[in-house]
């Protein structure tokens, strides 16, 4: 059936309810926004291929008016038309449109157009079709935003003011949210954009920048603010863009357009943003700061955009705070706040541009003695005043061609010409008494120096070589001075490196233990053994022990490296009493380290515990010179050993200076004399007599004595004479794997 393009009421339908034709009869509809005609009207896109739907419809509206605002009317006669129209027409608000026209479902095809392929979500839509009983397929209502569906004969003419009443409003506040929507979008830009700025001349230039694309204007304003968070302080200008650019760090009174001055004062001073034909910006801060945007938008701005831009206050009074914040982080980073001096992070900067002309410039790292017993002693109060006492000085005698920083707490870096920088002048500074809260106090500084020309180090490596002369300087003597040159960074690189490969090295279980069997010097029994730490890099080579034990002692690293060598030496007893060895021991060397860890005696329980041993089959060595520091923490320690059944030896006997009545508290199981002496008993009367008193000794306190490095049948026989019990030595044989030990002990003897 053709489609009834007339606007005539359809058969059977009461003539006076059609009234869009006689639109005279009909209410008139008076908006109560009357005076709103300024505004652009509402623009109503008709596609109908009936002419005369196109001059009824406008008929019927004209003069009528949606909230306050006109309508005016485009007109399309077929779908085609609309496509085209569609295209080009911005800011459409409704899409009056006929279902049937060139096609049974043009209408519908026109509808998925202005949705999908043109993209316009505000645009409402009303299908109008002159067939009472043709509907649209239900899928496309339910998939595109339709927002009514009439057959013409309902679209009286008071039911089509209605119908496009209902259609703008819904029209208008998609429009509201969709610039809410493009607003915040650009608020999150510019907050983003502006965090990536972190001085204040630049963040507040960026906030007038970003406001100005806000609001679609040229960058054109200026920002104020009170810094100091003192009213009473005249606020200054912080950044600006446009004609105000030469302004930024002036005070307000340098703007000279007196209407600007005036509200970016009156801003401040009210606390609020005012938005008349210039908009200024409030931004109230923490700590009494507040800041004052003002940009010249040239016209009062509407409701909508002072929503945004309080939502863009918000977001750039966060902002500020954190470019406050930032910059007070920026200063902890780089200052000392105590003294009020670079720090070593800034120092080390401040190196790297004197590296650029090092000539006749010297490093000096200056250590206060003692100062940790300073502190100890009145207090931590009482030292930042010594600090305090001695930066004062530096600063007054050493005058302003140096650079100055703390490096850490008792350490100071100084930079500068080598006739004021040397170690003379440093000491000098250090004779006279420092007047501290009222007390005379006599200080001294340890210093180490580097002339830069003489390094070849950058940045903190200069610093590293001050540290290994000031370094050198203590071994010598402190409140001395010590030049840095180069074969003393050799040797601590050396060190460094080797300690480092060390570190990787236990790490990757390329340290192992070797044993090296004792034997009863009379029959040749073996009766014990000591486990002995070895190195093999990977690539292969070995590093001596009096290399590798000092730097792993140290750096503490020998803490878990003895450990290791512990509950290795457990496990292998277990695996030689499994074999038959009932009442073999291994003999274990202890690090001071180790003997004074609080957990020492939990980990010596623990690995004869996994190891399933009892201690007696342990021997724990420890030196002449552990034995006889600190001696009542060694009896404690001493006393916790014995609980757990190992026996005690002291390596190295008389390399140190042991007192008589100490070696008898100890109680010891056995002594061992240096193979040093072994030697020299063989060669001399005095070596042979130093061994001899070390066996009486040993034999006068109930102790068993065992001599190393025994390397001839002589030397043992000798030993033998003198009264020694056990022996040690390549004559017997040479430290070895746990594998060959079980073959060197299963052999017969």
């Amino acid at each position: 059936m053709p489609e009834n393009h007339s606007l005539a009421p359809a058969s059977g339908v009461p003539e006076d309810d059609d009234d869009l034709l006689e639109f005279l009869d009909g209410p008139e509809h008076h908006d109560e926004h009357e005076g709103a005609s300024d505004l652009p009207p509402w623009r109503i896109l008709i596609v109908d291929d009936d002419a005369d739907v196109h001059k009824a419809t406008e008929l019927a509206m004209q003069g009528l008016r949606v909230e306050g605002v006109p309508l005016s009317f485009l007109h399309a006669d077929s779908a085609a038309a609309a496509r085209d129209m569609l295209s080009r027409e911005p800011d459409l608000a409704v899409v009056l449109l006929d279902v049937v026209m060139e096609s049974e479902d043009a209408g519908l095809q026109l509808v998925r157009f202005i949705r999908d392929e043109l993209k316009l979500r505000a645009v409402r839509i009303v299908l109008r079709t002159g067939q009472p009983g043709y509907a649209p397929e239900i899928e496309t209502v339910q998939s595109y935003d339709i927002n009514d569906y009439k057959t013409k004969s309902e679209l009286t003419r008071t039911r089509l003011y209605t119908v496009l009443t209902a259609a703008i409003r819904s029209y208008r506040q998609i429009r509201a949210l969709e610039s809410n929507r493009k607003g915040l979008e650009l608020i999150v830009e510019a907050s983003t954009e502006l965090s990536r700025m972190h001085g204040i001349n630049r963040f507040a230039e960026g906030v007038v920048t970003q406001l100005c694309a806000l609001l679609g204007i040229l960058p054109e304003g200026l920002v104020c603010a009170h810094m100091s968070g003192d009213e009473r302080q005249p606020p200054r200008v912080i950044g600006a863009a446009g004609q105000y650019s030469s302004l930024i760090n002036s005070p307000l009174s340098a703007v000279k357009v007196t209407r600007i001055r005036e509200m970016l004062e009156r801003c401040l001073q009210e606390k609020r943003s005012l938005y008349e034909d210039v908009t200024c910006l409030y931004f109230g801060l923490s700590d009494g700061r507040a800041m004052a945007a003002m940009v010249d938008v040239g016209r009062p701005l509407e409701e909508l955009d002072q929503q945004l831009l309080r939502a863009f206050c918000s977001n750039i009074a966060v902002g500020f705070e954190n470019v406050v914040l930032y910059g007070q982080l920026l200063d902890h980073a780089y200052n000392d706040q105590l003294l009020h001096l670079p720090n070593r992070t800034r120092f080390i900067e401040v190196l790297e541009q004197n590296l650029k002309a090092p000539e006749g410039v010297t490093l000096a790292l200056i250590d206060l003695d003692d100062f940790a017993e300073i502190n100890d002693a009145f207090g931590h109060r009482f030292g930042d005043q010594v600090l305090q006492a001695v930066v004062q000085r530096m600063s007054d005698q050493l005058g302003f061609n140096t650079s100055m920083a703390r490096i850490s707490s008792d350490a100071f870096g100084l930079l500068g010409p080598e006739a004021l920088v040397n170690g003379d002048r440093i000491g000098a500074l250090f004779v006279d008494p420092f007047m501290v809260a009222g007390e005379r106090l006599q200080l001294s500084a340890t210093t180490g120096l580097v002339r830069l020309t003489d390094s070849e180090s950058i940045g903190s490596e200069l610093l590293l070589d001050a540290q290994i002369a000031l370094k050198r300087a203590k071994v010598q003597h402190r409140g001395s001075s010590q030049y840095f040159s180069s074969a003393m960074g050799v040797d601590a690189r050396e060190r460094f490196k080797l300690l480092k490969g060390l570190r990787a090295s236990f790490e990757e279980r390329r340290l192992f233990v070797v044993y090296q069997p004792q034997v009863d010097l009379a029959t040749g029994r073996p009766i014990a053994a000591e486990a002995l730490l070895r190195w093999r890099t990977a690539e292969g080579q070995f590093v001596p022990p009096d290399q590798f034990i000092p730097l792993a002692e140290q750096s503490g690293l020998i803490i878990s490296i003895g450990d290791f060598v512990l509950r290795t030496s457990c496990h292998q007893v277990r695996r030689l009493i499994d074999q038959g060895h009932q009442d073999f021991r291994i003999a274990v060397n202890i690090s001071l380290a180790q003997f004074r860890h609080p957990s020492f005696i939990d980990t010596l329980k623990a690995a004869l515990a996994d190891a399933g041993i009892r201690g007696s089959s342990l021997e724990l060595e420890i030196t002449e010179s552990m034995a006889m520091e600190d001696i009542a923490t060694v009896l404690r320690v001493l006393a916790d050993i014995r609980e757990t059944g190992a026996s005690v030896a002291i390596d190295d006997f008389g390399t140190g200076f042991s007192s008589l009545s100490q070696l008898r508290q100890l109680q010891v199981e056995r002594l061992k004399i240096d193979r040093a002496f072994v030697r020299e008993a063989q060669h001399s009367s005095a070596g042979s007599t130093i061994a001899q008193m070390v066996v009486n000794l040993g034999c006068g306190l109930g102790m068993r004595v065992i001599a190393e490095g025994i390397e001839t049948e002589e030397q043992r026989q000798q030993l033998l004479a003198l009264g020694c019990h056990e022996g040690q030595g390549w004559l017997f044989a040479k430290p070895m794997l746990s594998d060959d030990l079980e073959r060197w002990l299963s052999e017969p003897r």
